[in-house]
């Protein structure tokens, strides 16, 4: 059988009680609808509506072509969902793509997903968040001019470790601020929103005139696009990590994912054509900081408020993703992919504190090396890369094990689509202009077979190795999940 089952308990089409196996962690299924769609739109909203539109217009060369990418992105975003929420149905446990790599591909793809997840994806997701909301909470410091990227990168450093502090200390806290802050980045949406709406009411509709002058033919810039643009969307698949958690998850997967990413697609092409009717092209494009250059222009003296609401909302999806962040760490440590250490539990807290200061100090690393632009597009270039096998997987179970339960199923051409659109994406910047980045990022997915075959296949463990464990546990205060930790 393909469907891989490395423990009795991990039958790919029944939910997965983790009190029956060997971690006797029990997840609580608390997340209803609601919390389902805040979720997905509250980590989708984030950096990428504030920092991304002046790239897409840029490698698209024309506002009605960018807007196209814009919509083109929230089309596959919600093609994605829909197909991840099959998968979601047929294998109910949390993880994501790991998890479902893992029970359909088998043990070695999987280690290299969360190998490459863990020291490059997410970190590199959370620097590129930290130093756009940088970007945005220095630039009011800087009037007329560019912020120095020193200052940048050390305000981006700062708010890594705060939110680690945060999140290593306090479930509750962490919570409570991803709430507030979610409404602060819906106001702010819907301020640049109704601005762009009097200001078109006003007839300021010059930037859409010619809309398609200057569009670009190439197909990597394309691409590129595609990545600036879809980077805003990524999220979409937040709730297949938390499956065990889900009430209902048969109901409330496919349910949050229809209503929070249309929702998104809607507010990011209205607050694109508001950025438009504030700007020329030629002034979106010179903007560092697009939504602070707009209020200037909208918003006058009271422009800061936009500085201060892209801030806010940069910073709660940051925390969003944070307090997910250890997920891919404790399911990989669960299944023998991972240091122990990592899928261990503060034993006062009870937060993942191994896994977060691990995450955190690899964010800190691409900070300092990184510049926003660059780690956006590295990061989507694996991601998709990650996608594409995912949905093959599922293309994989619908022609070959069509028996298996199912209490939802999505039409086989969309995850035709989303694989085409995989491809394409992971392709064409690499046909199109070549770079040598894209080289090293798969030299490093590859080198995890140096650790694999060693480390988990043979499971030649080190002694010293052991030690370290122990004295880390000793030092950190953190313990196995043997409990119930919610």
């Amino acid at each position: 059988s393909t469907m891989r089952k490395r423990k009795p308990t991990d039958s790919p089409h029944s939910s997965t009680d983790l009190s029956e196996g060997k971690e006797k962690l029990r997840l609580k299924q608390e997340v209803g609808l609601i919390s389902g769609v805040s979720l997905i739109a509250g980590t989708m909203i984030g950096s990428g509506i504030f920092m991304s539109p002046e790239w897409v217009l840029y490698h698209m060369g024309s506002p009605a072509s960018s807007l196209l990418i814009w919509a083109a992105c929230g089309l596959l975003a919600m093609f994605g969902a829909l197909s991840y929420t099959e998968l979601g149905t047929i294998i109910k446990e949390s993880g994501g793509e790991y998890i479902y790599i893992l029970r359909i591909f088998g043990s070695f793809p999987a280690f290299l997903f969360a190998y490459t997840s863990v020291i490059l994806v997410r970190p590199a997701g959370l620097a590129a968040v930290c130093l756009s909301f940088a970007e945005y909470a220095v630039a009011p410091f800087y009037p007329g001019c560019s912020s120095p990227q020193v200052v940048i990168k050390c305000t981006a450093a700062a708010c890594i470790l705060l939110l680690t502090i945060i999140n290593c200390l306090n479930v509750r806290l962490a919570t409570s601020i991803m709430n507030i802050f979610t409404a602060a980045k819906l106001l702010a949406l819907l301020v640049i929103v109704v601005g762009g709406l009097v200001l078109l009411a006003k007839g300021q509709t010059q930037s859409f005139q010619n809309p398609f002058q200057n569009t670009t033919a190439s197909i990597g810039a394309v691409g590129v696009a595609f990545y600036q643009g879809l980077w805003s969307y990524d999220g979409w698949n937040n709730l297949n990590y938390v499956i065990e958690e889900l009430k209902k998850p048969e109901v409330t997967l496919p349910r949050a994912v229809m209503i929070a990413i249309p929702l998104v697609t809607c507010l990011y092409l209205l607050v694109n054509v508001s950025y438009l009717a504030a700007m020329t092209p030629s002034e979106l494009l010179s903007s560092g900081a697009v939504a602070v250059t707009w209020g200037d222009k909208v918003l006058g003296s009271w422009a800061w408020l936009i500085s201060l609401s892209v801030a806010l909302s940069t910073f709660g999806s940051l925390n969003g993703t944070f307090f997910t962040g250890g997920r891919v760490c404790y399911i990989a440590a669960r299944e023998g992919h991972m240091p122990d250490i990592l899928s261990m539990a503060h034993v006062r807290c009870l937060t993942p504190s191994p896994a977060l200061l691990f995450t955190s100090a690899m964010s800190l690393i691409m900070i300092i090396s990184g510049s926003f632009t660059s780690i956006v597009n590295f990061f989507s270039f694996i991601a998709w890369l990650f996608y594409g096998m995912t949905i093959s997987g599922l293309l994989y179970l619908k022609i070959k094990k069509p028996e298996l339960p199912r209490s939802y199923k999505v039409p086989i051409i969309i995850p035709i689509i989303v694989l085409v659109a995989a491809v394409y994406l992971v392709l064409a910047p690499i046909i199109d202009q070549p770079q040598i980045e894209i080289l090293y990022i798969v030299l490093f997915i590859f080198s995890g077979v140096i650790l694999y075959f060693p480390l988990v296949r043979f499971k030649c463990h080190p002694r010293f190795l052991q030690r370290v464990t122990l004295h880390l546990q000793l030092f950190l205060e953190v313990a196995p999940t043997t409990r119930d930790a919610n």
